[in-house]
């Protein structure tokens, strides 16, 4: 089956270009020049993962993600400026799976696509543990078959790199990842991201744990090395 991926830019040129190397790569693709209708259509045709740029008319990349936040862990990567670093973390703390910078390469961002979807079928069919698909370490509930995380029986809505690294550091309670331990897990052995958007990531897992249970502390910083998380 092909999968289908909504590209977001108010760039005509961009759109058109990506488009027919997408298509030519056997995707199909459905195409928006600003956020309002790029929500209104992934909200009545959903996609299997969505591109977008920052900065757009009447809806910006930001909004956009915040409103599809709502309704799913859709996987997404932003399409952000060079200089737009704090965009670049600001996404990642809303919730996006990965950037790239402009001018940006179509060969770079059809590899990250790729990477992006395997991950997210990768994290929906493997499994261990008690059942098929379920890790369970104390409080904590990992299903990947449903993609669904439970702490102390709430839902936690988690993208699917949140999940990743949740799964990494819950496999083994106690014991260190370092961040390039976590980038591979999360994002790939062949794909480069720096530190940052491992913290950024972090940073915001435990914003959603400590939203349904402020005392989480369970994923610990080890400063210059890395995280764990502790053993009940």
């Amino acid at each position: 089956m092909k999968h289908t991926i909504a590209l977001v830019d108010d760039d005509r040129n961009i759109l058109t270009s990506v488009q027919m190397t997408l298509e030519q790569e056997g995707f199909q693709v459905r195409t928006y020049t600003d956020g309002e209708a790029a929500l209104q259509g992934i909200i009545a045709r959903p996609v299997d993962l969505a591109v977008l740029d920052i900065k757009m008319p009447r809806m910006d990349g930001m909004e956009l993600l915040q409103r599809l936040r709502q309704r799913s862990a859709l996987p997404v990567i932003f399409l952000t400026s060079k200089d737009e670093e704090v965009d670049e973390l600001m996404g990642l703390r809303l919730g996006a799976d990965d950037y790239i910078t402009k001018p940006f390469s179509q060969r770079l961002l059809l590899e990250r696509i790729r990477a992006l979807l395997r991950r997210n079928e990768t994290s929906r069919a493997e499994g261990s543990g008690a059942a098929p698909g379920l890790m369970v370490r104390g409080d904590l509930s990992l299903d990947d078959t449903k993609h669904q995380c439970l702490w102390k029986g709430s839902d936690i809505q988690l993208t699917v790199t949140e999940f990743l690294l949740v799964k990494a550091l819950g496999a083994r309670p106690g014991m260190v990842k370092s961040r390039d331990q976590l980038i591979d897990a999360a994002y790939g052995e062949n794909i480069y991201v720096d530190d940052r958007t491992i913290d950024s990531h972090v940073k915001r897992v435990r914003k959603k744990f400590r939203a349904v249970d402020e005392s989480f502390n369970q994923i610990e910083t080890l400063y210059g090395i890395g995280y764990r998380y502790k053993e009940n």
